[in-house]
């Protein structure tokens, strides 16, 4: 069982990403933006967050420049409808570990999930 934060302004996204992760037996804890994400990722210690892109105020992208910079060893999967291969390479370059996009399926958040978790990406 890993500790996971889920980011994501939407209350939905935030429902289907806790059940699929506390269904694969995962300890899940929320933030609803990126300033909260930030305070959270400290408070919590996760072993991996699971990032939407798409928010007010702090977007994905600078949540994720963030916590790497704040923690070179942040693990993170972005979580997004954008389902765009550039977006898909600008993450992974600026450090996520995965990638999956909404609508959420289950099978593949908890393969994703579980491979960052074991340093694959």
């Amino acid at each position: 069982m890993a500790k996971i934060l889920i980011v994501d302004d939407s209350s939905l996204s935030r429902r289907i990403s806790r059940r699929i992760l506390t269904e694969a037996a995962h300890e899940v804890f929320e933030a609803q933006d990126g300033i909260s994400a930030i305070e959270q990722y400290f408070l919590v210690n996760p072993d991996l967050v699971l990032l939407d892109i798409t928010m007010k105020g702090m977007n994905g992208f600078e949540v994720l420049e963030k916590l790497r910079e704040l923690d070179p060893h942040a693990r993170v999967v972005i979580a997004t409808a954008d389902i765009q291969s550039s977006t898909q390479t600008l993450t992974k370059a600026a450090g996520s570990k995965g990638f999956v996009t909404k609508p959420l399926q289950a099978d593949e958040v908890v393969k994703v999930v579980n491979a960052a978790l074991q340093g694959e990406s």
